[in-house]
């Protein structure tokens, strides 16, 4: 490859490993390619989608003049897999913090699971996590939560085209689902939880499909910089 094709544009699927943050995940690539090809720092290079530091998978980049493509990229659906520990809750919905309150899980069944999934099908309302990067009064949320201070989070629409149960071993349940646009699987983590009379915070999660882009083609950041580094 030469310089040309990234310049002029390019579609990367990486696997984002477990703690990289999309940023980093898009700095890696940015360093690897103005390396090798001695690219100018105009270069554009940037995701579709962020995708959590605690979170794998599938993460778009977008090289060059493709940078355009990546709010059509982001609109499109996505699908996750993951894992909900019910019984529990965090302030984060997630392992970034600590569990705050511990519910009873004995009442929870196979028949009851089932039925409360239809509740998170179709278009529904949920609220973004507190710890999230969405601005209220010019500060994003987590900055909001980290110093502990209370705000009002407004519910949003969003729409979950599938939800199903692949592994049922509570307090554990894994899960795959298929979403539009903004859905946070966080959110949807802890209202599954509700719904079903205790708490519930995900302790997995890896996107696997961007639209038609699917993570089984995707490569990590260290063997993107192998394949780069070993082309003339």
């Amino acid at each position: 490859m030469q310089a040309e094709d990234f310049t002029e544009g390019k579609v990367l699927l990486i696997d984002k490993p477990l703690t990289w943050s999309s940023f980093q995940a898009v700095n890696k690539l940015k360093y690897v390619l103005k390396r090798k090809f001695n690219l100018s720092k105009r270069f554009k290079i940037g995701h579709a989608g962020t995708l959590d530091p605690l979170a794998t998978g599938l993460l778009i980049i977008c090289t060059g003049k493709f940078t355009k493509k990546i709010n059509e990229i982001q609109a499109q659906e996505k699908e996750y897999t993951g894992t909900i520990l019910l019984g529990a809750t965090t302030p984060s919905y997630d392992l970034e913090t600590e569990v705050d309150q511990t519910f009873p899980t004995e009442h929870i069944t196979e028949v009851l699971l089932q039925e409360t999934l239809p509740q998170f099908t179709g278009e529904i309302l949920q609220k973004p996590p507190v710890f999230s990067a969405i601005k209220k009064d010019g500060k994003r949320l987590y900055e909001h939560a980290r110093a502990g201070e209370e705000v009002e989070i407004e519910a949003r629409k969003t729409t979950i085209y599938e939800f199903e149960l692949t592994r049922i071993a509570l307090p554990e349940v894994d899960f795959r689902v298929k979403c539009s646009k903004g859905t946070y699987i966080r959110s949807l983590a802890h209202d599954f939880g509700k719904a079903l009379h205790s708490g519930g915070h995900l302790t997995a999660l890896r996107r696997t499909k961007i639209g038609t882009y699917d993570v089984a083609d995707a490569i990590s950041p260290n063997e993107f910089e192998e394949k780069i580094n070993h082309e003339d």
